[in-house]
């Protein structure tokens, strides 16, 4: 039955991911400047692609030229590999250096682990400050992202969030009335960094970054910049300004793209995808939460899948079962 489900979860995936968005990728001066770490990013000789890079004294990340009104934002990603246990990767959007107090966010974290383990990812959506009520899934991945680069996406529009790896959906936020300032709705830049998440990020912080492993590198490939430039944005009010209807164009591109339209076939391999490798949903964390959030969509079935602080059994019975496998997993992780 699991070799039935995972045989259907690949061809699903491989059908999704050979119709590949077809958006047009940008040099790295063109639309991202560094953000911090000197001496920590590199770029490639043809400047198309980015490295950044976390050792004993910086991490280091960069940040888009522009901020923007909704749209769709990629880059092509390749993970550190061996220990990396406490080193957080993350790609996303956020307004937190101009709306320091009630700022919008949405999140691509990458948590790194002990040798032999998998990284896991980890997506989370913040709207007007909203911190305390974290949405937070966590997913580990059908592939070594070690191994070579994998694409990850964020949609982002007026009335719903995705989010995208390798083109196949694997979450969607719908925006209703009850979210009320909970869905990001102000301008955002786009953010790559690498940095020391020792206090949080590997088993709670149980595990630290080892610096004898260190540099840890990220390499970030096929950046993706489409959407409504906030100095259009902000014009919105003036319908009769070039500005405003630039927005308004790019506005309907958005909504009519492919990567915005989800199809039967891209919502079966978005089910699937969280059935096999969904560990993680505030949807079913009734610790945390007495109410569950408005845009979840929940069932009794599926719940019964889930642990009540929102961990999936089915996951981590697959990840036990895999530990047992490799009597050398004890030995790695502690090396």
């Amino acid at each position: 039955m699991a070799d039935s489900v995972v045989f259907v979860l690949t061809a699903l995936l491989v059908a999704v991911a050979a119709a590949a968005f077809d958006v047009p990728a940008i040099p790295f001066d063109e639309g991202y400047s560094q953000l911090f770490g000197e001496g920590n990013l590199v770029r490639s000789p043809d400047g198309r692609s980015v490295r950044i890079m976390l050792n004993r004294y910086s991490g280091s990340g960069f940040i888009s030229s522009e901020s923007y009104l909704h749209g769709f934002f990629s880059a092509s990603i390749k993970l550190p590999a061996g220990y990396t246990a406490g080193v957080v990767v993350a790609f996303y959007l956020s307004n937190g250096d101009v709306f320091e107090k009630n700022h919008d966010e949405l999140d691509f974290e990458f948590l790194g682990n002990t040798r032999g383990k998998e990284w896991r990812v980890q997506t989370n959506v913040y709207g007007n400050g909203s911190t305390s009520r974290g949405r937070e899934e966590r997913y580990l991945l059908p592939f070594d992202p070690t191994e070579e680069a994998h694409r990850y996406s964020i949609l982002w529009t007026p009335n719903y969030i995705i989010f995208y790896v390798d083109d196949v959906p694997i979450r969607e936020v719908v925006r209703s009335e009850a979210m009320g300032g909970d869905y990001p709705s102000k301008p955002m830049s786009v953010y790559a960094t690498i940095w020391d998440g020792s206090t949080w990020a590997t088993d709670g912080g149980k595990y630290k970054v080892s610096y004898k492993y260190a540099p840890f590198v990220a390499e970030f490939s096929d950046l993706v910049l489409r959407g409504c430039r906030a100095d259009s944005a902000i014009q919105l009010d003036h319908p009769s300004s070039a500005a405003a209807e630039r927005c308004a164009d790019a506005e309907l591109e958005l909504m009519t793209a492919d990567y915005a339209v989800v199809t039967p076939q891209k919502r079966a391999a978005m089910r699937r995808f969280r059935e096999r490798y969904m560990t993680y949903t505030v949807c079913y964390d009734a610790v945390r939460y007495a109410a569950t959030f408005p845009e979840c969509k929940n069932s009794p079935p599926e719940q019964e899948r889930f642990w009540d602080w929102g961990e999936s059994k089915f996951v981590a019975m697959r990840r036990r079962r895999s530990n047992k496998r490799r009597p050398g997993a004890k030995r790695q992780a502690d090396a």
